[in-house]
């Protein structure tokens, strides 16, 4: 009588043990689970830890709840504009309701990938280039919109859409290079010919400092022959201004200091101060 207890005790035993081991299914702390039972929706979404279901009736189904990045294909499109670019883009979704991801939709994967790259091709149409290259953050918030709006039915929200790439034609990059090319030399002329124009005010405030003090020419002079002395040439050329000349003479009459008298300049002079009437005498 004993033997057959521990015998049926021992069958039991086992019978529990092969029970939990096909009935007992483990869940991950980043997974939920949808249970099924005989094909209907059972009870509420399982969470993270150690769970039973009934063998042969119940099926569990396990959602990810991580944070999915998924690229998006390049897409090739006309712009506003009539531009033919081609773009790809980054999506970063999450399952926020395991339940709604399951029964809702077949694959919500493959929905949203479809979803992204139909949205990517619809915001190249309606955007221009120029809004493609320099003002991608407002592109990524409308393009974000676009795909959130259906996938909140599929218990899927879309986190982050960021477009990587903007391909353009080798035509096109040409005439973009050329253009901006063409920009900066504007802006180089520009800024040279104001430059050009604040030297010349500078060099006529100083041409009539120098008008008003000839000494500061010829100390301008010897600042110049210093500067060129310092390259330690063999030859100097030194350029002697006509009014370096005329300050000296204007020095040496102010002291009274006077050269030899031409002949011929005198006998003109002579002439000048007795006047006309004074010729034939």
């Amino acid at each position: 009588m004993v033997q057959e207890l521990l015998t049926a005790g021992a069958a039991v035993a086992s019978g529990c043990v092969v029970y939990a081991l096909a009935a007992g299914r483990v869940i991950k702390q980043y997974e939920r689970g949808v249970v099924f039972r005989l094909g209907q929706l059972s009870g509420s979404v399982r969470g993270p830890g150690f769970t039973m279901v009934v063998p042969g009736i119940d099926r569990l189904r396990k959602v990810n709840m991580q944070i999915v990045t998924m690229p998006v294909p390049a897409q090739d499109g006309i712009t506003r504009d009539n531009v033919t670019v081609r773009v790809d883009a980054v999506i970063y979704f999450k399952v926020v309701d395991a339940s709604n991801a399951v029964v809702e939709v077949e694959d919500y994967r493959f929905a949203v990938s479809q979803m992204a790259q139909t949205s990517l091709r619809s915001i190249i149409g309606k955007s221009d280039l120029d809004d493609l290259l320099s003002n991608r953050e407002k592109l990524n918030q409308g393009l974000e919109l676009m795909i959130d709006s259906p996938a909140i039915g599929w218990g899927v929200q879309i986190d982050r859409v960021e477009i990587k790439d903007v391909s353009l034609p080798e035509t096109m990059k040409r005439s973009m290079a050329r253009q901006a090319e063409a920009d900066r030399e504007r802006r180089a002329r520009v800024i040279n010919a104001d430059a050009e124009l604040q030297a010349s005010k500078k060099l006529a405030e100083a041409a009539h400092e120098m008008a008003e003090e000839p000494a500061a020419l010829q100390l301008r002079l010897l600042q110049t022959v210093v500067a060129v002395a310092a390259e330690k040439n063999s030859t100097l050329v030194l350029p002697f201004p006509v009014e370096l000349l005329r300050f000296l003479e204007r020095a040496s009459e102010r002291q009274g200091i006077a050269g030899p008298r031409d002949p011929v300049k005198a006998d003109v002079a002579d002439r000048h101060e007795a006047g006309p009437g004074e010729h034939g005498v």
